[in-house]
Parts: C-alpha cells; sequence; structure tokens
C-alpha cells in the first residue's frame, strides 16, 4: 500500500457519478447522493474529484458553489476514502488537487466542516493544508445516522481555506501552562486551572487536548465518547467567541493526545508550531 499508484481527476460522467455513489455508501454506510444532484452540481460550478487505482474509483471528493454575504466560495461537502487507502496521503493531494481546480474557475476561498473530535481530520485541515477553524457549531447538522456519527451531538468547526494564501511558517513552543483542557489518570477529559483563570489571562494562544483515535473511544467506550463531546464543547465555545481560531494542531504519541492550537485571528498569519516534549 506504500507505494500505491493512482490518479486524482474529475468526475464529469453519471457512470463514474454511479461509481462514487458506491463508494460514498461503503464509507458513510448510509443512502448516496442522489446523482441528479450530484449532476446537476458539476453544471453549475461544481467540483467533484475521484481518486483510481487502475479503474477502481478509491476515493471522491464532492464540492459546489456557496454564498456567504455576497461573495461566492467553494463549498467542499463530503470527502470519501475506501478504509483500507486512508493511511497513504491521499486526503491531502485530493485538496490539494482540488484546491488547483479552484482557482482555476475563480475560487479564492473553500469551506468545509469537520467533527472537532477527529485528530486526523483535524491535522490535515490546519496543519497540512494550512486552514483556518473559524467558527464553531454546536451540533450542528442535528440527528444523524450514519455509522460514524450516530448517537452523538454534530458539532462541527468550519473551516475557511484561503486558497491563494502562502503556506504559514513560523514556530510557537507548547506550553502546558497555556493547555485548557487535558486527560486526568483515567483517560477522561478534564478542564484545567488555565481554563478556569482564562478571564484573567492575556494569553494569545491556547491549547486544547482532544484524542487521537476518536472512533477507537467510541466503539470500546460510547460513554467517554460523549463525555469527550459535552467537556470540549464550552472550551471550544469560549475560544471562538473570543475572537480566537483553531489554527494547528500537535500530535503527542507517547499520550495519544492531539493538541490544538488557537490564536486570536489578528495573529492568525503567525502559524506553524512545533511541540517539545
Amino acid at each position: 500500500m506504500n507505494h500505491l499508484k493512482y490518479r486524482i481527476q474529475k468526475l464529469t460522467t453519471i457512470k463514474e457519478l454511479e461509481m462514487m455513489q458506491r463508494v460514498e455508501a461503503q464509507v458513510w454506510k448510509m443512502d448516496p447522493i442522489p446523482i441528479h444532484q450530484t449532476f446537476t452540481a458539476l453544471q453549475n460550478g461544481g467540483i467533484i474529484l475521484g481518486a483510481f487505482e487502475n479503474k477502481k474509483l478509491i476515493g471522491f471528493l464532492y464540492s459546489f458553489p456557496g454564498f456567504i454575504k455576497g461573495n461566492t466560495h467553494l463549498c467542499s461537502h463530503m470527502l470519501g476514502i475506501l478504509p483500507e487507502y486512508r493511511t497513504v496521503g491521499l486526503g491531502e493531494k485530493m485538496k490539494l488537487k482540488q484546491a488547483k481546480l479552484a482557482r482555476e474557475a475563480g475560487y479564492s476561498l473553500i469551506t468545509w466542516t469537520f467533527d472537532p473530535l477527529e485528530s486526523r481530520n483535524a491535522y490535515l485541515n490546519l496543519h497540512k493544508l494550512s486552514a483556518i477553524g473559524a467558527i464553531y457549531s454546536v451540533d450542528h447538522y442535528g440527528l444523524m445516522t450514519d455509522e460514524l456519527n450516530q448517537g452523538l451531538p454534530s458539532d462541527r468547526i468550519v473551516i475557511k481555506w484561503n486558497i491563494n494564501a502562502s503556506k504559514r511558517t513560523y514556530v510557537v513552543n507548547f506550553s502546558k501552562d497555556k493547555l485548557l483542557l487535558d486527560v486526568n489518570t483515567n483517560e477522561e477529559p478534564v478542564l484545567t486551572d488555565a481554563f478556569a483563570n482564562i478571564e484573567s489571562s492575556i494569553s494569545q494562544i491556547f491549547f486544547v487536548a482532544i484524542p487521537m483515535d476518536f472512533q477507537a473511544i467510541k466503539r470500546q467506550n460510547f460513554n467517554l465518547a460523549k463525555t469527550w463531546r459535552i467537556k470540549t464543547r464550552p472550551v471550544f465555545k469560549y475560544l471562538f467567541n473570543k475572537g480566537f481560531q483553531a489554527t494547528d494542531v500537535l500530535l503527542d504519541e507517547r499520550r495519544s493526545l492531539s493538541y490544538y492550537v488557537f490564536t486570536r485571528e489578528t495573529e492568525v498569519l503567525k502559524c506553524q508550531y512545533r511541540f517539545n516534549k
């Protein structure tokens, strides 16, 4: 799998969209998007990509035009990759191809949502792509019944990716004194003294822990997964409401944790961080 040969191309035909439906059903375990919807999006400024191993579709990326306050952007709605192909960097390659095609079509901004407890997605979005977590939305989609989301409130972070901006390049060191949520000896999320005293803090940077493998927690201890959602929610809400944005993710494999990096909106251009263990 490390030597996987694949190609990424636009999906443009009904037959290709039928292939996308089959991958979508396998990935999300739910009814796929109707072809009349995806085909219509294609005819009106949408971009749909497929990743192929030989003739086999192994992943797709579906996006369509969005509109905010008089400005058009590309709304990236769904990325799906077959499980056996998720560790070869395919998601990043598909997003970069999407950005290239979006620039050629005249877009300058791509938006999407993701579950803030999904570390792999957070790391791709914020660290690898240099996008920004701009908004926190509580129970964004309401009740969801697909295999990955069933049973939990659908809290989401809204990503804004300026595809004309250069990659962020400077370094800030991790500081446990600015960690707002950590885990206790039972591996349960707990608010820290830093969060209790945050109103008096003048710091322009904070960190928030999340599990490195949230899906494993959901399988092994669903009540703990719910606790992660409930414990992180007030921290995320506070930071976004106070003008902070999620700008990077640091990995701590020793503790099986990842750490969000939050900076003030005015500090957002500062961003590639170093984690000193």
